[in-house]
This record gives C-alpha cells, sequence and structure tokens, in this order.
C-alpha cells in the first residue's frame, strides 16, 4: 500500500487554494500591466517535441525497448532526497538527507555511520519540501575541495541558502564545519512550499540554482513571471571568481547580466526588447513552478529541468548545451503545454511560454514530477541516454530519449510502490533514486522514520542473483492521495 500525502494537516489557506482550483489573486488587468515580461527565447528554442513540435506523452516506447529494475543499495536514512558524487576518483555516492545531513555511500556499499556534514541546527524542516535540498561538488573538488549545498535556513524562518564548505584537511569522510561561507540568500520566502531547490555545475564550470515560486497555489505573488523576483528561476553564478558586491560573479552571457548597467538615455539602448533594468542578473531560465530537481547530461552537457504542475500536469524542459538562456517556461500562463487555470480553453502558448519536451496528466494518481538523472553507466548499456524521473505519490517510473528521426519518445518502464523524493548519478554515470516513507502531516517526524532508502536503475537482465528489487504496484491498487 502507498504511503497516501494526507491534506488533513496542511495549513487552511493552502487547502483553500487547491480546493478552489490553484487560483492565484492576480487579476488579468495586473498581469498584463507590464510588470512582466514579455517571451524572447528563439523560435528554435520553442519548439518542443522534436520534429511537428507538441509534448511527449508517456505512451511511447523507447528505442530498444528497455525494462528496468531498482535494486536497493542503501536504507535505514532519514528522509533522503538527493544522492551525487564528488567525481574524485574514490566512487563514493553522497547521499542528501532533508533534515540537515550529508551521508557517505562507499563503493563497497557500506553506509558510513557519520555524516560527512551535520547542519541540521541550521536546517529548518517544519514543512515536507523544506529542508537540506541541494548539493554539488565543485568541478575541481578533488584539488580544492570545495562543495556547495542549498537548505532552508531555520534562523530565517525558512529561507533559501547556498552556502560553500571545504572538506577536512584531516579526513576525505568529513568537511570542515568551520569553512562555511555564505555564496547567495533568497530572502522573503513567502511560504513554506515550493522551494524547488537543487544544485548542479554545468559543464560551462558554473553553478546552476533552482528555486521555485515562493509557494502557495497559483503563484498568487506572480514570482514566476516577475524578473525582478529570485523565486520562479533558474540561476547561474560563478563561484570562482569574487566582486566588492558578492562572493561570487556574474556570467557575462547570462541574458540579463547587463541589463542594469544598460544607460536608458537616449539611444543606448541596441536592443530595447531584451532591455529589463530591474531584472536579476543572476537568473538564467524563469517562468517555473516548483523545479524540483535537474539533471546535466555528463556525456554533452544538456539540460533536462523537471517542473511541479499545479493540478493536472508535470513536466520535463530541455536545454541543449550551448543553448543561450532567457527562457520563460510560461508558468504560470501554463501548465505543462495546457492553458493556466484549466478553466482557459484557448491560449497563444507559444506566445506564453517555452513549451516542455514531454508530460503527464495527474489522470492516474500522480501529482508531483521527480527528476533523477541521465543514464550514462556501463552496467546497463541499454539504458544509455535515457533520462529517468518518477512521480512522488505514484511510485511510477519513466524514460525519456529521441528516437531516430530526433523525435522525443516518453515511456513508463515500472510501476513501484516508492515514494520517490530525488535521485542523481555517481562519478560512473549510474543512475540513483532515494526514497523515504514520508507525508505531509504536521505531526511528521522524520527523526522517528529512518525508512529512506536508495536505489540503484539497472536493466532487468542486468539484475544480480538475490539483490533486493523495489516492489512493485499490485493491479487495481488505490494511488496516493495528489498533494497541493
Amino acid at each position: 500500500m502507498k504511503v497516501a500525502r494526507s491534506l488533513v494537516a496542511v495549513p487552511l489557506v493552502l487547502v483553500l487554494m487547491v480546493l478552489l482550483g490553484g487560483q492565484g489573486f492576480m487579476t488579468p488587468t495586473a498581469r498584463d500591466s507590464g510588470v512582466f515580461a514579455a517571451q524572447e527565447a528563439t523560435p528554435e528554442a520553442m519548439i518542443a517535441g522534436g520534429p511537428g513540435g507538441g509534448a511527449a506523452l508517456p505512451d511511447g516506447t523507447l528505442p530498444g525497448n528497455p525494462s528496468i529494475q531498482l535494486v536497493k543499495v542503501a536504507d535505514g536514512l532519514i528522509d533522503p532526497i538527493n544522492a551525487t558524487a564528488p567525481n574524485d576518483g574514490s566512487g563514493r555516492l553522497f547521499i542528501v538527507e532533508r533534515v540537515g545531513h550529508i551521508r557517505i555511500l562507499e563503493q563497497d556499499g557500506t553506509l558510513v555511520e557519520e555524516p560527512f556534514l551535520d547542519i541540521e541546527e541550521d536546517v529548518k524542516i517544519d514543512f515536507l519540501e523544506q529542508g537540506l535540498l541541494g548539493l554539488a561538488f565543485h568541478p575541481d573538488y578533488q584539488n580544492n575541495g570545495r562543495f556547495y549545498v542549498l537548505y532552508n535556513d531555520y534562523t530565517t524562518n525558512g529561507d533559501i541558502f547556498v552556502v560553500e564548505y571545504t572538506v577536512s584537511p584531516d579526513s576525505p569522510d568529513e568537511a570542515d564545519p568551520d569553512s562555511r561561507r555564505l555564496i547567495l540568500a533568497f530572502s522573503d520566502d513567502p511560504y513554506v512550499n515550493h522551494n524547488g531547490g537543487d544544485l548542479q555545475f554545468g559543464s560551462d564550470g558554473y553553478l546552476y540554482i533552482s528555486i521555485g515560486d515562493g509557494g502557495l497555489a497559483g503563484d498568487p505573488y506572480e514570482n514566476a513571471q516577475d524578473l525582478s523576483s529570485f523565486y520562479g528561476k533558474v540561476h547561474r553564478i560563478d563561484v570562482d571568481t569574487a566582486t566588492e558586491e558578492h562572493p561570487y560573479a556574474i556570467p557575462d552571457d547570462n541574458p540579463y547580466a547587463a541589463s542594469s548597467a544598460v544607460d536608458p538615455a537616449g539611444f543606448a539602448i541596441r536592443d530595447p526588447a531584451r532591455y529589463h533594468p530591474d531584472a536579476r542578473p543572476e537568473i538564467w531560465a524563469w517562468g517555473l513552478r516548483n523545479p524540483w530537481q535537474f539533471s546535466f547530461d555528463p556525456e554533452n552537457g544538456d539540460l533536462y529541468l523537471t517542473d511541479v504542475g499545479q493540478n493536472s500536469w508535470e513536466e520535463i524542459n530541455y536545454q541543449a548545451v550551448g543553448t543561450e538562456g532567457g527562457q520563460n517556461y510560461g508558468w504560470d500562463w501554463l501548465e505543462g503545454t495546457h492553458c493556466y487555470p484549466e478553466t482557459i480553453t484557448d491560449c497563444p502558448r507559444q506566445q506564453l511560454g517555452v513549451l516542455p519536451v514531454a508530460e503527464y496528466s495527474h489522470a492516474e494518481g500522480d501529482c508531483s514530477i521527480t527528476g533523477i538523472g541521465v543514464y550514462r553507466g556501463e552496467e546497463s548499456p541499454a539504458l544509455d541516454g535515457v533520462f529517468f524521473n518518477s512521480d512522488f505519490c505514484s511510485g511510477r517510473v519513466w524514460g525519456l530519449t529521441r528516437d531516430d528521426s530526433d523525435a522525443w519518445v516518453y515511456q513508463e518502464l515500472l510501476d513501484t510502490t516508492l515514494l520517490a523524493t530525488g535521485g542523481g548519478q555517481d562519478e560512473a554515470g549510474e543512475v540513483y533514486v532515494t526514497a523515504c516513507e514520508c507525508v505531509f502531516e504536521r505531526d511528521y517526524d522524520p527523526f522517528e522514520n529512518p525508512t529512506g532508502t536508495v536505489w540503484q536503475v539497472v536493466a532487468a537482465d542486468q539484475v544480480a542473483e538475490g539483490a533486493e528489487t523495489a516492489p512493485l504496484e499490485e493491479p487495481g491498487e488505490p494511488e496516493a492521495t495528489p498533494a497541493p
């Protein structure tokens, strides 16, 4: 039986918003007032689903029609939410526990008892979408020992911090807690949900940071479409260069890097359509609701960006490596490729946002997409190049890739009873899923529930004898209750 996401203990205002269809309080007149920027992506960037356009639905068959299983590699964890590798030749997998711990899984499968980093006292976990959410190792970690975490800070009542640490000079299995250096703070977070926190270094060496729209439902403050707001965005910064104002620099090719420096007098603005003097120069992409996790393909640097939907649709967005930034993914004008709210039956979709390459609906009990990663390992060659994702309510696992005609193909590969919270890749390119038996309830205590697990995605014909695989959904089993 799946663990249902309960709405019983969710704040009343949030329940009311869901019952009302998740609508925000911004009127159409306000939305059209000019405060919010228009779509600026190139026509090529707006074509989704390959030739002919249109997002792929999970009714396709991947090339080679692969079959998968999830094999357990670790358990006894407290709300694991992310997994990644330092790429230092050690073969270790680092597992993020939402409560403020980073754990190490050795190459031989041993889970190190003492955390690599313990910032439990700093991390706010009052709501299931709060906590220590992201971990990224510097591309040169093997030499400089630097890594970055993203979490909701307890002392600020849940604001989101990006902080740099370094490994201890005395042990590769311990971080130096005194090395803490604040890089970036996302302040004035209006609500407890939609923190959408993840960190990844791109192949360009810059740090990418995803942040949700600030919470509640329907983006009532219109943060996702407001370029002066940090929320509802992907940000891109250079952590190797400090400035007088910040411990980071803005890459010159960020889409709004020069907006605030342009002299608006006379004809000094050469491209007025792209001039947004109030835009945050950190912004790389915008128009996102809750980009819970994203992944770079370790082989070619392509970006896969999953975004949790409101009431009806979950989506996967894609950027090929080398694509210019500035994409508006449409929220809260669009939910997937569909008009938002649902009562609007016709809208100029490609003028409102860059369309996703794949989407799935909530019709079968799904509720919240979880990005996992692109497979580039050697143990299961049939899975090469497939981007995997799951759903927190239904436990289904899907794969996404292109076929010989360059069209996107999206296929359901497994139906498990797991509540997938996240995933990631190890140094060898193997892909992992994190899961927990956690629920949206005010009295949920994760420390009393050390039932979190980590699973490796494996081709079905490569499962070792005696390996424990993920429990599958029984036919006719009721699905979990969707969450807000």
